[in-house]
């Protein structure tokens, strides 16, 4: 047997040896039946992805292929806000996957996004749900820098154990304090790409997302008072003493006896605490499932939120057989949490404009829809809208789109506007903070445009 004969032979078994610890790992992540499940036709993966090996940290995920054709749809990556709150609790259990807990088992969600897209849902950062470190101080000062460079690493090592879908093509959407995470993740990816193209982003979006700190906060009082939640003399009071920037700053140094303080509080006595600020129409009670982002309203970091008795998702997701179906478990904590107890955000991050983020972004051609739940008070339509018009006069964007309506369902879905087609804002007429879970047929009409690159319907 001559050299060469040799060198090919042995590089055929240390490919062969290579396929095999793939499909084991592959083989190792699929979920086999998740308990009360429906039968369903589509395979589900989940387990963890370790971004520090040194440091013995990793993420959690849960990976839900397209119901039909899988080979053929796109990659979406699904991030929830916070910072802190869990993907896989309030994304994939409770807004826009395949499945929601209902008792003892699961039930079908009949406009879950994989019916467009092969769905991966991310809890991020290290500390929140079943993504875990060793370390404790791991918990500790973690901001939107590490954040973003956790996820692009555990998006590189996914890609690892799912090499069929390196190449196809990504999107990455979800809400709230995602509207950090996205943006400066998008931004590696496009430095990255520069000098190798590792990934093939197409587009991203942002629900009810914080973009601008002082100017998502600021709207909160036209929209109180135009909703006739709070009074004409509150309303100026609001606008006179408020200034979000700075009323954070001075809060997380404990300076509490500000003007603007208590201005919240009489905001808060007017509103009352019977109405959701996440949405404001609601009538019933919203399950702590639904209450993230419990730091957007700093002032009330100290009051807990009423929330329904029974929460099913949080009873599910801390069921051992449940925990052992989605091959995770739990580190240094004794129960699943919908948003982490342990984790120390850097909440100054929240001061950070990302606004400039997305506009580099769309410079790069990426790109970008920003949408909004219209009943969101605390991350409301009237800032985003602001926030994403001034960005397009900023880059000299032209009006593709005028400011119309959309259709769903034979009804107005809600309003949209589009720049050089590039840059898209719209709103959803009837939804919360989280659009999926509170109108899930008109989120799926937006997901389905969104991914194919179209217009919102402009008929019936």
């Amino acid at each position: 047997m001559n050299s060469l004969t040799w060198k090919a032979m042995a590089l055929a078994s240390m490919m062969f040896q290579s396929c095999i610890s793939l499909s084991s790992s592959f083989h190792s992540d699929k979920i086999v039946r998740l308990p009360g499940q429906p039968h369903v036709g589509f395979q589900q993966f989940s387990g963890y992805v370790s971004v520090d090996d040194k440091k013995h940290r990793a993420l959690f995920y849960y990976f839900v292929e397209a119901e039909i054709d899988p080979a053929s749809k796109p990659l979406v990556l699904w991030l929830n806000g916070g910072p802190g709150c869990s993907s896989l609790g309030v994304g994939a259990f409770s807004e826009n996957g395949p499945f929601r807990p209902k008792g003892k088992v699961l039930v079908r969600n009949e406009y879950s996004w994989n019916k467009e897209a092969n769905m991966l849902y991310l809890e991020t950062p290290v500390g929140v749900g079943f993504s875990y470190a060793t370390d404790s101080s791991s918990y500790l000062a973690v901001d939107d820098e590490a954040t973003a460079r956790d996820n692009l690493v555990f998006l590189k090592h996914w890609y690892n154990r799912f090499p069929q879908y390196r190449h196809r093509d990504l999107f990455i959407t979800g809400e709230s304090y995602a509207g950090h995470y996205i943006p400066q993740l998008a931004k590696l990816m496009v430095e990255i790409n520069k000098k190798e193209k590792l990934f093939h982003l197409k587009g991203i979006a942002l629900g009810n997302p914080v973009l601008e700190f002082a100017t998502d906060f600021n709207s909160r009082a036209e929209y109180l008072w135009s909703h006739g939640l709070i009074s004409d003399s509150t309303f100026k009071m609001f606008t006179a003493a408020c200034n979000y920037s700075r009323y954070v700053s001075e809060y997380y140094r404990d300076s509490l006896s500000t003007i603007c303080s208590r201005v919240m509080s009489r905001v808060n006595t007017e509103t009352s605490r019977f109405v959701d600020k996440y949405d404001v129409t609601l009538d019933v009670c919203i399950s702590s499932i639904l209450s993230q982002s419990k730091v957007l309203r700093p002032q009330q970091v100290s009051e807990r939120i009423d929330v329904c008795v029974d929460d099913e998702t949080m009873n599910y997701l801390n069921r051992k057989d449940v925990q052992k179906a989605l091959h995770a478990r739990l580190v240094g904590v004794g129960r699943w949490e919908v948003c982490s107890n342990i984790l120390d955000y850097e909440l100054l991050n929240l001061e950070i404009p990302t606004i400039s983020v997305v506009g580099s972004l769309v410079k790069a051609g990426i790109p970008v829809l920003v949408y909004s739940g219209d009943q969101d008070s605390v991350i409301p339509l009237t800032g985003s809208r602001t926030l994403v018009h001034g960005l397009a006069k900023e880059l000299g964007l032209n009006t593709t789109v005028p400011y119309r309506v959309w259709f769903a369902e034979k009804q107005v879905g809600g309003w949209t506007q589009v720049y050089s087609d590039i840059l898209s804002f719209a709103t959803i007429r009837g939804a919360a903070h989280e659009v999926p879970y509170s109108q899930p047929e008109r989120s799926l009409v937006l997901f389905k445009s969104f991914l194919e690159g179209k217009h919102l319907p402009a008929v019936l």
